[in-house]
């Protein structure tokens, strides 16, 4: 099922409910300013696949609002309840049910549906850690990847696109490791050092300066964010949209093992050539299922802990 959420003539973004499980539904609202139909599509059949391998009773869905995430708060609740008015229907009958992603959070989504008269319990859309569960899985895949190919993670080449709440997290877990992070990017930009960025000093900046953070980092070469996608590293970890990788640009695409923090990063065409190359291209839903498991085992308060001993052991 695909919803086009509009105001008259005004589309303000949409629904694609893949799967239900007792007619519910549960994916991540986005707020992007350039979603389309065929995204939402694909994230939806990603969270059902998601959902299926961890055993999980729900149903695969994914929602888009048509705005920019850095607008002024006000501007955004009000992108927000226009939307969640527009779709109350399947939000009181529960099937769609959000949680947050790209460009939204916790807060968001709290907002949206107590603006159409939804009730959020107490326990509901607290987590906080999402970001981190999901670097999880995807560092605990790349490990198995690398022991694969026989490469030593501590003088692995990594590079990662995206560096927001998966990929940053994701870039401390590898340097953490003695991992070279070469190269990492955000909607802004990318830099890239062969010798290796400082994960400590990048993950301060960005706290400061949050996207900018590639304008504000001393130490590297600006690149271009296409650039980051095919450098000759270990691994590539794409952790910002869908289809980074495609027909028009995977025959330069270098790296020796691709492991995804974001959904449907490589198209079908694509992921066929490069398995026809010999590269290894995890399964997203498989390598990104961190953010569910994590949130599903917080939700039923077990700590940070033993989460990520269990999230370690599962997928490896």
């Amino acid at each position: 099922m695909l919803i086009t959420v509009s105001e008259g003539p005004e589309v303000l973004g949409y629904v694609a409910v893949d799967s239900t499980v007792n007619n519910r539904s549960c994916g991540g609202l986005r707020m992007l300013p350039d979603i389309d139909k065929e995204e939402m599509i694909g994230l939806a059949r990603a969270m059902t696949l998601k959902y299926g391998f961890l055993g999980l009773p729900q149903g695969g869905a994914k929602a888009g609002v048509i705005y920019d995430p850095e607008a002024p708060e006000t501007e955004r609740q009000e992108r927000l309840a226009r939307f969640g008015h527009a779709i109350t229907a399947i939000l009181r009958k529960r099937i769609y049910i959000p949680t947050s992603d790209m460009g939204t959070n916790n807060s968001d989504i709290r907002f949206m549906l107590r603006a159409v008269g939804v009730e959020v319990k107490a326990r509901e859309l607290r987590g906080t850690s999402s970001g981190y569960y999901t670097a999880l899985t995807v560092f605990a895949a790349a490990k198995e990847a690398l022991n694969h190919f026989a490469i030593d993670i501590h003088n692995s080449s990594i590079a990662i696109e995206g560096f927001g709440n998966v990929g940053s997290e994701l870039a401390e877990l590898f340097y953490q490791a003695k991992s070279r992070v070469v190269a990492i990017s955000t909607s802004r930009g990318a830099i890239y050092n062969s010798d290796g960025l400082d994960v400590e000093l990048l993950r301060k900046l960005c706290d400061q300066a949050g996207n900018r953070v590639v304008n504000l980092y001393p130490r590297a070469e600006h690149i271009d964010k296409s650039e980051l996608l095919e450098l000759p590293v270990d691994l590539l970890s794409p952790c910002a949209r869908h289809h980074s990788i495609h027909l028009g640009n995977v025959d330069r695409v270098k790296a020796r093992i691709i492991c995804a923090g974001a959904n449907n990063p490589v198209t079908p065409e694509a992921e066929h050539i490069l398995f026809n190359r010999g590269v290894m291209c995890l399964p997203d839903f498989v390598t990104n299922s961190g953010g569910v498991l994590g949130g599903t085992m917080e939700f039923a308060s077990i700590n940070n802990e033993r989460i990520a001993i269990f999230i370690d052991r599962r997928i490896r």
